[in-house]
């Protein structure tokens, strides 16, 4: 039995965030194991005891059974909560980032380009971007500069660099308890890269699940890491740096709507957790 719980009162931009978040978990609720066979769409119960069912190994040993559909669907939608708890954190990150300093989505997002493979370029960019020019309010851009000082002290960088330092960009992810190299290496040539065109590189993290070897690299690499606890300092804390620097409790949204996620995950898992019929 479900337990009831109290809802909080919320607001019209509660509600925004909310849905920047929730459509992307939303996703996860229609999700359909591959078995390995590619595509998009993914196989239905019926069509994974069909293919499985006519394999007569798979068939021998019972890895038809729609207990083992069940068992994949389930493994995969965790993976799926995961990733997309990622994408809708990241949509989340930046609009606050758009609405408390008022900058608008190509301001708040970096691109830029490397060579590829035949003579062509690839674009790539990063989760947000906070650019001190762009930044109107006389009194927000000086606490995102006093606030970007103590990241340069932090990290120890040169005075050349900070003197001419343009702003700060963000990856922005839910947690990180893989230790994916190529991920890595990616994101080590992201803070190079940030850092030849005079910003600093920041990983944002909305939990505070990282692994201790991926987190000495980044720190190694000279991001700064802002993880989710909700104690520190604004150099230290995704949350505390919401706060204190652009001036939203983004803590404080994730409390007052805690009843919301926690109804909206129950019923996505329980659909994961239910073999599909169709």
């Amino acid at each position: 039995m479900r337990l009831r719980r109290h809802r909080p009162s919320v607001n019209d931009r509660d509600d925004t965030y909310f849905e920047l978040l929730a459509a992307s978990l939303r996703v996860c609720a229609q999700y359909k194991p591959k078995f390995g066979m590619g595509g998009d769409q993914g196989l239905t119960r019926a069509q994974f005891q069909l293919r499985y069912g006519a394999d007569p190994f798979y068939r021998w040993v019972g890895l038809d059974s729609p207990m083992i559909y069940a068992a994949h669907k389930a493994a995969g939608g965790m993976t799926s909560i995961y990733r997309q708890l990622g994408i809708g954190g990241e949509r989340l990150f930046r609009q606050v980032i758009r609405d408390q300093l008022r900058l608008d989505a190509e301001q708040a997002m970096w691109t830029y380009t490397i060579p590829a493979q035949g003579g062509k370029s690839r674009k790539l960019e990063l989760d947000g971007r906070i650019q001190f020019a762009d930044i109107q309010d006389p009194d927000a851009r000086s606490r995102v500069e006093r606030w970007a000082g103590g990241v340069a002290r932090e990290l120890d960088l040169e005075s050349e660099f900070t003197s001419r330092m343009k702003g700060v960009v963000f990856e922005v992810r839910q947690g990180y308890k893989s230790a994916d190299s190529k991920r890595q290496n990616a994101d080590v040539a992201n803070a190079s890269n940030a850092y030849a065109n005079l910003y600093v590189p920041s990983i944002a993290l909305l939990s505070t699940q990282i692994n201790e070897a991926v987190s000495a690299r980044y720190i190694a690499a000279r991001w700064l890491l802002l993880t989710g606890t909700t104690e520190g300092t604004a150099t230290e804390s995704t949350y505390v740096f919401c706060r204190d620097v652009l001036g939203y409790d983004l803590a404080a949204f994730f409390e007052r709507n805690s009843y919301r996620f926690k109804s909206l995950l129950e019923e996505i898992v329980a659909s994961l957790l239910t073999p599909d019929d169709t």
